[in-house]
């Protein structure tokens, strides 16, 4: 049990770190810290399928198929919200109030 507790710090402090990071950053540099996570999450991903195709047994496979199943949806959500966000910031086209008269 002793071996997972210095894991556990390590989480706790990586979690409170990353809050603690995010929520000073300006909203005009979230799309740009958006796409940079998203390559992230791209690496999460390939780690995970890497750590699943290590795995032995019913429960470690389960586990893995989960992470990666997760590690997948985070990357993909990830760039749902960039595209989204660039889209906001693209001009339309006016619509024409001109009714046939000149």
């Amino acid at each position: 049990m002793i071996e997972g507790l210095p894991a556990l710090y390590i989480f706790m402090l990586s979690a409170f770190t990353g809050y603690e990071v995010i929520s000073r950053v300006p909203v005009i540099l979230h799309t740009p810290l958006m796409s940079g996570s998203n390559f992230v999450h791209g690496i999460v991903l390939v780690g995970a399928m890497i750590v699943m195709g290590e795995a032995e047994g019913t429960l470690q496979l389960t586990i893995g198929f989960v992470a990666v199943a997760m590690a997948a949806g985070n990357a993909v959500g990830g760039y749902v919200a960039t595209i989204r966000m660039l889209e906001m910031f693209q001009t339309k086209p006016k619509a024409s109030t001109n009714k046939g008269g000149a």
